[in-house]
């Protein structure tokens, strides 16, 4: 019986092989890398991989997509039953190159829980909905430069690689997608990750308002050469980093 794509997991399956070519050479897998697929849904990637590497650790949710993939019959193909966002990837041979499909409604919780767990990665390679890979290569001043923009620039290099049309996929979805291409920063000057995460959601928190009234919990404009009356679309990732340091600063015993 074919699987039918379930809506609650956020499931399109894609189908072009060209665009599975493009992708994995993207990738460019190496016979010994430890690779990590989330999401192989019914093993587009996965099986063209498997041809290339000695194992492939995949995560999946679905249990009838593991009988699928269990039924493939490949001794180097290691599946895990579960939610990637609960996933502990210290479990797996480290450092991990990530891949996968991602599903759109778990996109961003899923690229924080990465984030959080970078130090086991040496690079990400994922499709995701075109929005949110624009969203996470915006530049300062751009109208959908936010949170997720400065997070991810702020740890990794990001690079939009190509997009995707929804005809790639079945089902189509009602968006483009796009490939994008992340490899951790040799260092981030960001010093406590649980601060600099609170001031950049509590800049971001109401858009229209000056940094001054976002931030007034947080940082006065007498603790911080960073001009407040500014909105923080206006700040740069740096800026951020220096409104973390001067937080720092004024709470250090």
């Amino acid at each position: 019986m074919a699987h039918k794509a379930r809506k609650r997991f956020g499931q399109n399956f894609l189908t072009d092989k060209a665009v599975i070519e493009r992708i994995i050479a993207v990738i460019a897998p190496k016979f010994d890398d430890n690779l990590l697929e989330i999401g192989p849904g019914k093993g587009a990637m996965t099986l063209p991989l498997l041809a290339q590497v000695r194992q492939l650790n995949v995560i999946e949710i679905d249990r009838d997509l593991i009988v699928l993939l269990q039924n493939f019959g490949k001794d180097n193909l290691l599946i895990h039953q579960g939610d990637a966002l609960k996933f502990d990837l210290s479990t797996l041979p480290n450092p991990l190159r990530v891949i996968g499909n991602l599903p759109y409604n778990i996109s961003s919780p899923l690229l924080f829980h990465l984030l959080e767990n970078r130090d086991k990665v040496v690079d990400m390679t994922f499709m995701l909905q075109k929005e949110v890979v624009q969203r996470m290569a915006a530049a300062p001043g751009s109208k959908i430069y936010g949170r997720l923009s400065v997070m991810m620039q702020a740890f990794f290099q990001v690079d939009m690689i190509f997009i995707v049309a929804p005809s790639a996929f079945e089902p189509a979805p009602k968006v483009d997608s796009a490939i994008v291409y992340l490899k951790p920063l040799a260092k981030t000057e960001v010093k406590n990750i649980v601060v600099f995460t609170k001031i950049v959601k509590a800049a971001f928190s109401q858009r229209r308002k000056t940094l001054r009234n976002c931030l007034k919990s947080l940082l006065t404009q007498e603790q911080t050469a960073i001009d407040l009356s500014k909105r923080a679309e206006m700040l740069s990732v740096q800026d951020f980093i220096n409104l973390e340091n001067d937080y720092e600063k004024q709470h250090q015993n």
